[in-house]
């Protein structure tokens, strides 16, 4: 097995947290997008030319959260992704409101107060930048308020949904990220940052 993976990418580290957290045996394979030769590898295994992608033997699996489900369905005894219908629900609830509100809106500053710099795309839009901040705004405080009286995400342990949207808070200097003020917020990304798979990811 194989990860295809960067490690400035939260949608990498995501997948790669994953496996970590699971014991699953790969192959890293880093990928710096800034090397045509290294483009071209991945464009081989993903049509979008984008990481992460798994490969498992003949089976080639491209999109963070896929990866993460198809690694938990295939390791037993897991307990990072529920088998009880409601439950696993919960878990994607969360997985999926990151992947459509969350990641997003960090997103928008990511690119603006940090990536432009880092590519050389000109200075933040100073538009986008507030943009981003309401984006941030509207969303963060639901996170705060669903983490005012639990560790995790999704009852008493660690699951998807905690491997899923704390890596997009990995820049959150870089990104000048509005969410200091946000107690909960700071407490469980402590927390997720005690993790194993964290440590082991980190630059």
């Amino acid at each position: 097995m194989r990860l295809y993976h960067n490690p400035l990418s939260s949608s990498a580290r995501r997948a790669l947290m994953t496996a970590i957290h699971l014991g699953v045996k790969f192959e890293s394979v880093i990928i710096d997008l800034s090397k045509p030769e290294h483009r071209r590898q991945l464009e081989q295994v993903n049509p979008n030319a984008k990481v992460p992608v798994l490969v498992d033997g003949d089976f080639v699996l491209w999109e963070s959260y896929a990866i993460m489900q198809y690694l938990a369905d295939r390791t037993p005894g897991q307990t990072v992704l529920p088998k009880e219908a409601r439950a696993r629900a919960e878990v994607n609830r969360w997985m999926f409101w990151g992947a459509s509100h969350f990641a997003p809106a960090i997103g928008i500053l990511g690119w603006e107060n940090w990536m432009k710099g880092l590519v050389g795309a000109g200075a933040p839009d100073p538009r986008e930048v507030e943009r981003g901040e309401i984006e941030v705004a509207k969303y963060a405080p639901i996170l705060d308020a669903h983490l005012a009286d639990r560790d995790w995400l999704c009852g008493d342990d660690v699951t998807l949904a905690d491997l899923a949207i704390a890596p997009v808070l990995m820049v959150t200097d870089l990104a000048r990220l509005p969410i200091r003020q946000y107690d909960n917020i700071q407490a469980w990304y402590a927390r997720v940052r005690e993790l194993d798979a964290w440590q082991r990811t980190s630059l």
